[in-house]
């Protein structure tokens, strides 16, 4: 084969610092389009991007030539210097240390754009924690190794 082919989605999540429910809806969007800018700089376009005030999920293609660790470091990076530029909170704004990143079968992209969109009705009947408990589970993931 001459050519090389990579389309591996990934849906990544990742907390505000001590999970500060400091994302409000009057700057919501800024820091998603912010988000979804820098993903399309390096190369991973972003299918959708949506979270709670103290989270954010995203859904994108990886680049071949970059790792999931170099792609959340930059925007999570990027993102919190932004927020804190643009003044966008009372207080200094970071992001916890961890993330959670998973790939996702073509198949169910479509599952996962609903699951990532519908964000506030599903945190209405579950916390963030509960839901990261089950990604863990799912996934065969233990949070304590």
């Amino acid at each position: 084969m001459s050519h090389s082919y990579n389309k591996i989605w990934i849906h990544a999540i990742w907390a505000t610092k001590e999970r500060m429910p400091l994302i409000h809806a009057n700057v919501e969007n800024q820091i998603h389009q912010f988000i979804n800018e820098q993903l399309a700089e390096l190369g991973c376009p972003a299918k959708i991007i949506n979270g709670m005030p103290d989270h954010i999920h995203c859904l994108f293609l990886l680049s071949p030539q970059k790792s999931v660790a170099e792609i959340i470091k930059h925007i999570k990076g990027s993102s919190s210097h932004f927020i804190n530029q643009q003044n966008m909170v009372a207080e200094k704004f970071a992001w916890q240390t961890g993330y959670a990143a998973y790939s996702v079968s073509a198949s169910v992209v479509g599952k996962v754009v609903e699951y990532i969109r519908n964000q506030k009705g599903h945190h209405q009947k579950k916390t963030f924690l509960q839901e990261y408990d089950e990604f863990l589970l799912a996934y065969g993931l233990d949070k304590n190794d």
